[in-house]
């Protein structure tokens, strides 16, 4: 972790260039004590358009992109993944994210939450945050 004058260590902050710049006051990724945090990913594309009239699939896939592209840009992975934390806007569609997650994730099984929300920012379907290791 980086220092400050006074001496306060303070997390590394990040946001990997194959992502979109963050739209609000975040960090994609922030790093302390061995652990990758993850911002809550949305389905928006590394040229920062929103994919707010795709399909769950095509937001869910993308919104898996992002986050495998926040752990590896932090210096992580798929395989060090902690937690997994899943909000969906609505809960119809949870068979089809968990078919779509066991493919990408593979024989990672981190520790899973998927949240219920009704509707999420923009009109999006899906966002997903999670905890890593480095």
């Amino acid at each position: 972790m980086a220092g400050n004058e006074s001496g306060t260590r303070l997390p590394r902050l990040e946001n990997p260039s194959n992502l979109a710049t963050p739209g609000g006051h975040y960090s994609h990724v922030a790093i302390a004590n061995g652990l990758v945090f993850v911002s809550g990913q949305l389905p928006i594309d590394a040229q920062g358009r929103k994919l707010t009239d795709a399909s769950f699939e095509v937001q869910a896939g993308q919104v898996l992109a992002n986050l495998k592209a926040a752990l590896e840009g932090a210096g992580s992975s798929i395989a060090q993944l902690v937690q997994v934390r899943v909000y969906l806007a609505d809960i119809e569609h949870w068979p089809s994210f968990n078919q779509l997650y066991a493919g990408w994730a593979g024989d990672a099984r981190p520790a899973r939450a998927i949240v219920p929300t009704g509707p999420l920012h923009f009109g999006f379907k899906i966002e997903i945050e999670a905890t890593a290791m480095l």
